[in-house]
């Protein structure tokens, strides 16, 4: 009797490790079917998705479009179409950036003018001095002969353009301009009805945008600062940059 409970306790004892064994079993089952379901990810989706998180940065999650390597067999380096459309976007600005330095280069207007390329685009700015008399939003002669010069290399591109107003710190009061929203506000208008006016440049491409005093290019502390902020900038928005602008819902 004695001897046949040892036999079963001895017997009992060396299946405890089937026990182990099948936990190890069961956990690499379940390591498997987890790898298996990341490699059938659908990257049709995911391409989708960091196009529209792209879109919504700014165009700061562009490292989620490039091409690479995938886990699923054939996509490895596959460019999507958006990608595509923003190099081709982004070669277009680079050629209008530079006819626009040439002009400016060639006309001495350096110190004056500059073209600068920025997340949202080319950068046009124009000291106030180059295109108004200090205080008014009249354009002078010599800004209407530049904005002439400039508009047949702005058509050329189909992208929105926005006209952005801005001032110094120095305050104004007047009849006419109460504050400098109001004239900074006046000066982009009147840079988009020259343009739309006298250079046939299509409406729907462009708004005007007032900043006053509140985005200086540097600090209002000498008159040299201040004459750099008051300026008007012209910016030839990025495709990207068209889905944040309201869309036309008329039928052509």
């Amino acid at each position: 009797m004695l001897r046949t409970k040892r036999n079963q306790e001895s017997h009992g004892g060396s299946e405890r490790w089937l026990v182990t064994y099948a936990d190890l079993i069961t956990l690499l089952l379940i390591f498997f079917i987890v790898m298996y379901s990341l490699g059938q990810l659908d990257l049709e989706k995911f391409k989708y998705l960091s196009q529209s998180l792209s879109q919504a940065m700014g165009g700061g999650g562009m490292v989620l479009m490039n091409g690479g390597p995938s886990a699923a067999i054939g996509k490895s380096g596959s460019k999507s179409p958006m990608t595509d459309i923003n190099q081709l976007d982004s070669i277009k600005l680079s050629d209008i950036k530079e006819q626009l330095t040439s002009y400016i280069d060639k006309s001495s207007l350096q110190t004056k003018v500059s073209v600068t390329s920025e997340d949202r685009g080319v950068v046009i700015s124009f000291q106030e001095e180059v295109l108004f008399v200090i205080g008014s939003s009249e354009l002078t002669q010599q800004a209407s002969k530049i904005i002439g010069q400039i508009a047949p290399m702005l058509r050329k591109v189909p992208n929105y353009v926005r006209v952005e107003g801005h001032t110094c710190n120095l305050p104004i009061h007047s009849p006419i301009y109460p504050s400098n929203w109001e004239l900074s506000s006046a000066r982009a208008t009147t840079v988009v009805k020259e343009l739309i006016n006298k250079h046939s440049f299509p409406p729907e491409r462009l708004s005007a945008s007032a900043y006053g005093e509140y985005r200086p290019m540097v600090p209002n502390d000498t008159e040299a600062h201040r004459q750099m902020n008051r300026r008007v900038d012209i910016v030839i928005l990025r495709n990207e940059y068209q889905v944040a602008e309201p869309g036309s819902s008329t039928n052509k």
